[in-house]
C-alpha cells in the first residue's frame, strides 16, 4: 500500500475532493477501529476513491482481475491495497483474501452492482453479506450521488457521499436466505438515501 500512503502524503484526498466537489455526510458512522465493510452503489470509475474520502483509514478494495494481466497497472493496484477478483465466478480465493483482511481489523470497500455502466437490471450481489455473516464486521451502507460526471477545469461535478447507519452482523452461517435478505436490506437504505436527497439520484 505504499502508493495509498504517497497520495495520503501529498495531498491526493484534498485534491479529490475539490475536484469533485463533495459533500461528506454522516462520516462519524464509519468506524474509527476494527473491522468494517462499505458497500455502495457503484455510479462511476472514479468511485473508490470518493469513498475513500469518507474516512481517514485506508479502505481495500476488489478490483477486476483483468487489470492484472498488465504486470504495470497489477502492480499498481497492489500498491493501493486493491487486490483481484474473478468477477462473476464465485472467486473463493478473492472471498478468503477478503475475510483475512477483515479479521486484521481492516477496512473493506464493496461495489455489489459490480459495474458502473448504466445497464438495467444491475442486481445487488450478496458477496458484502456473505463476508459479513463470515466475519462479523459490520457493513456500512454509503450512497453515492453525482459522481457519473466526469471532472474538469471548468465543470466540477456536485457530488455527495452520505454514509448510513451501520448494520451489525452477528457472526454465522451464511446461508443463500439470511445473506440475500441482508443484501436487500443494504440496497433499500442506500437507495432511500438518494431517493431522500435526489429522487432520480439512482435512476438507470
Amino acid at each position: 500500500m505504499k502508493l495509498y500512503s504517497l497520495l495520503e502524503r501529498t495531498g491526493f484526498r484534498r485534491l479529490a475532493g475539490s475536484l469533485y466537489n463533495v459533500e461528506l455526510l454522516e462520516v462519524g458512522r464509519i468506524p474509527s477501529n476494527g473491522p468494517a465493510i462499505l458497500v455502495a452503489n457503484h455510479e462511476s470509475l472514479f468511485d473508490p476513491w470518493i469513498v475513500a474520502l469518507a474516512t481517514p483509514r485506508p479502505v481495500r478494495y476488489m478490483a477486476k482481475s483483468e487489470l492484472w494481466k498488465h504486470r504495470v497497472i497489477g502492480a499498481v493496484m497492489e500498491s493501493f491495497g486493491a487486490f483481484p477478483v474473478e468477477r462473476g465466478a464465485g472467486d473463493a480465493a478473492a472471498m478468503s483474501r477478503a475475510a483475512q483482511l477483515l479479521g486484521q481489523g481492516q477496512v473493506l470497500g464493496l461495489f455489489p452492482q459490480g459495474t458502473s455502466k448504466l445497464r438495467s437490471p444491475r442486481r445487488y450481489h450478496r458477496g458484502a453479506a456473505r463476508l459479513a455473516l463470515t466475519t462479523g464486521a459490520p457493513l456500512v451502507p454509503v450512497t453515492l450521488i453525482g459522481t457519473r460526471g466526469k471532472p474538469w477545469p471548468w465543470r466540477r461535478p456536485q457530488a455527495r457521499v452520505i454514509v448510513g447507519e451501520p448494520i451489525e452482523v452477528e457472526p454465522g452461517r451464511p446461508t443463500v436466505t439470511t445473506a440475500r435478505e441482508l443484501t436487500a436490506q443494504l440496497q433499500q437504505r442506500i437507495e432511500h438515501a438518494a431517493g431522500a436527497e435526489h429522487p432520480s439520484a439512482l435512476r438507470t
